[in-house]
């Protein structure tokens, strides 16, 4: 039964006949887990913590930096530097208090995913990069779970329910993951800030559907929005059998390579520091693009954007230590990934957490 608290916060609720006492009740048992406390992330959290979804699993490993505020409503500048899922986790209980948070301050991988994702009824992708989609997708196949997926690039969204009721899965719509040259990258980019807002809210709607039993969900179909011209489309895509029964036991490993970083060796920002001091500095490769780095790089750091890796394949060192690095890590990931397949380099270090975590060394260097 619900109480007399819970009846009068959700009375539009249950004024309405397909949702009622029983609807309700049923959001409040309900489990979902949230990938990604970003863009999309934020409006997701906020309505399905406002519906009275019971258990919100929040799963980020990012922490809150200056650039996200332009899109990602639920931070302010007072949450900089810290963990997005625990702010987000302490946003959500002043949404709604009746709502129970599970924090999960860490990125979804290959060797956590099932421990992750087994727990919830249904899965909200809100994450911005493919080893994260097909993962998601391969383990909601493996543990039967229904996946609303959304993207946003640009000043396009789209949003999609996958592996409900025997529908279609990502890999039905998708079947080969884009290579690195080929993914879009919003760091790159950019993104209208209102976009992941409309996206987000249409996954939570998804999502309440999903819990709810009612309305016709968006399965086999994709939904896609253009804010420019403000001009909407459904695409219909079929159930593909094949790419439909693989799962975590049956996926090529490689897909998720970003996510387990095969092969790729890190170097912590303080152990950097240490060396650049030293008598044989390792030589720096700063992959963002260039405006990123006019803003701000590290001292003596050649700049050489992911997007133009071939072109200046010739000036990196083969036989010197080189740390690449980008904003966050992910890209520096893709760029260590493409030089060491595509042109044999041996001697590569990622900058564990990016100029992020530079930046953040410093501060606390200077608040010491």
């Amino acid at each position: 039964m619900l109480t007399s608290e819970e009846r009068n916060r959700y009375r539009r609720h249950l004024q309405l006949p397909e949702i009622g006492e029983a609807g309700q009740l049923r959001l409040k048992n309900a489990r979902v887990l949230v990938v990604g406390a970003g863009g999309l992330g934020c409006p997701i959290l906020q309505y399905l913590a406002a519906a009275g979804v019971g258990t919100l699993g929040i799963a980020d490993a990012d922490k809150v930096e200056i650039s996200n505020l332009q899109r990602q409503i639920l931070y302010g500048p007072g949450d900089l530097g810290h963990f997005k899922a625990e702010v987000a986790s302490r946003a959500v209980r002043n949404i709604n208090p009746l709502v129970r948070t599970e924090v999960h301050t860490c990125r979804v991988t290959l060797g956590n995913v099932r421990e992750v994702v087994d727990t919830y009824d249904v899965v909200v992708d809100g994450s911005d990069n493919f080893p994260t989609r097909y993962l998601l997708n391969d383990a909601c196949v493996t543990f039967n779970k229904p996946l609303i997926s959304g993207a946003i690039y640009k000043f396009e969204g789209q949003v999609s329910v996958f592996n409900y009721q025997g529908g279609p899965t990502y890999r039905c719509l998708f079947p080969q993951p884009p290579s690195a040259k080929e993914a879009p990258n919003c760091d790159a980019t950019g993104v209208l800030g209102v976009l992941p807002g409309l996206v987000g809210t249409a996954q939570a709607a998804e999502t309440l559907k999903v819990l709810l039993g009612i309305g016709e969900v968006l399965s086999g179909r994709l939904w896609v929005l253009d804010v420019l011209s403000f001009q909407t489309r459904v695409m219909k895509f079929a159930r593909r059998p094949e790419q439909a029964a693989i799962n975590l036991r049956t996926a090529d490993p490689t897909d998720y390579a970003d996510l387990c970083g095969v092969g790729i060796n890190a170097i912590s920002a303080a152990d950097l520091q240490q060396q650049l001091e030293s008598e044989h500095a390792p030589f720096l490769l700063d992959v963002r693009e260039p405006h990123e780095f006019t803003a701000g790089h590290l001292p003596g750091a050649t700049l050489l954007p992911l997007g133009s890796l071939e072109k200046g394949v010739a000036s990196i060192p083969r036989h010197h230590p080189v740390v690449v690095y980008c904003r966050s890590g992910r890209r520096s990931t893709q760029a260590i990934e493409r030089l060491q397949t595509e042109f044999g380099f041996a001697n590569l270090l990622n900058l564990d957490g990016g100029i992020e975590a530079w930046d953040l060394l410093s501060v606390q260097e200077n608040v010491n």
